[in-house]
């Protein structure tokens, strides 16, 4: 009998403990000093890294009057610099040289010669290392329209600023990120250039011996088509075939179609993402393309964000 009152004695203790605990939390005058509680959001977010591709960038001509007018690059990533700061990194197609040199485009007429020669004020590099835009891909057909200083100046201040670039003439069209400890590989096509796709595919093949993942960014296809080229077919079906996991376009200027060949994504082109060119609907509207990475599996997941390009210069999110 004595063993017994001692345990209905303890066990009264232990639920008047209880209850005292539980009134304390619910009536606890100062929430922020509550025990706390494990966020699932959290939780998710070590779960999985996020990237984001978006497509075409150009800092010269009417991008950079309207930067000049409003008073710096800050007004341009206005609308969509919160979207940008969400991912581990962003990537986007640098379309021109960052240079001290003076613009030849600003000012001339769609057409003409000087059009099409671009250079960006050295402010962008920070821009985008501001704005997460954190890699670029060089492969393009207007990053020599400086030549080779132009060239050397652009991996100048990208370097200065902390943005990471691949696919420059004469370089490596590849390269490896490690984001959050996954390693990513990022190669470069660029059909205006020298280079090929057996070059790209050997790059693929090189690049996959050391990365868990490996996305290729092709430059290639015909401005403003609507739907890809057969070239730009086969060379994505090569690509995948060597062992990249997923393809991404840009040059065309315009969204072109997504096809699923053997279980990976192809974005045959996202279309613009900063840009002045505003004389039709589709060239106003840009594709972005959230890739999420588990971190256990590596298996993607994907989500694509819509964007719209307005006439003065600043590119807002659609949905």
């Amino acid at each position: 009998m004595k063993v017994s009152k001692k345990i209905l004695i303890i066990s009264a203790i232990l639920i008047v403990a209880a209850l005292t605990a539980t009134i304390c939390y619910l009536f606890w005058p100062n929430v922020s000093q509550r025990p706390p509680k494990i966020s699932v959001s959290a939780i998710q977010e070590k779960q999985y890294i996020q990237l984001l591709f978006v497509g075409d960038l150009m800092f010269d001509r009417g991008i950079r009057y309207f930067a000049d007018k409003n008073g710096g690059n800050d007004f341009i990533f206005d609308k969509i610099s919160p979207a940008l700061l969400k991912n581990n990194l962003v990537v986007a197609n640098l379309e021109g040289s960052i240079t001290d040199n003076k613009s030849l485009s600003a000012g001339t007429s769609p057409g003409s010669t000087n059009n099409y020669f671009l250079t960006f004020n050295p402010s962008v590099a920070k821009t985008l290392f501001k704005n997460n835009i954190r890699l670029v891909d060089l492969g393009n057909n207007h990053i020599s329209n400086f030549g080779a200083d132009g060239i050397k100046s652009t991996q100048k201040y990208l370097n200065d600023a902390g943005v990471d670039y691949f696919g420059a003439p004469s370089g490596n069209s590849g390269k490896i990120e490690n984001i959050n400890g996954i390693k990513v590989g990022f190669v470069s096509y660029n059909q205006f250039s020298d280079d090929r796709p057996l070059n790209v595919i050997n790059e693929i093949k090189k690049i996959k011996l050391d990365a868990d993942l490996v996305f290729v960014f092709s430059h290639w296809g015909n401005e403003y088509e609507l739907t890809q080229t057969s070239e730009q077919t086969n060379s994505a079906h090569q690509f995948i075939d060597a062992g990249a996991d997923l393809v991404v376009g840009s040059h065309p200027h315009v969204i072109q179609p997504v096809e699923e060949y053997k279980g990976k994504r192809i974005y045959y082109s996202l279309g613009n993402f900063i840009f002045d060119q505003y004389f039709d609907e589709n060239v106003r509207n840009g594709l972005g393309v959230v890739v999420k990475i588990d971190k256990q599996t590596k298996k993607m997941s994907f989500e694509e964000k819509h964007f719209y390009l307005q006439s003065g210069g600043q590119t807002i999110i659609k949905d």
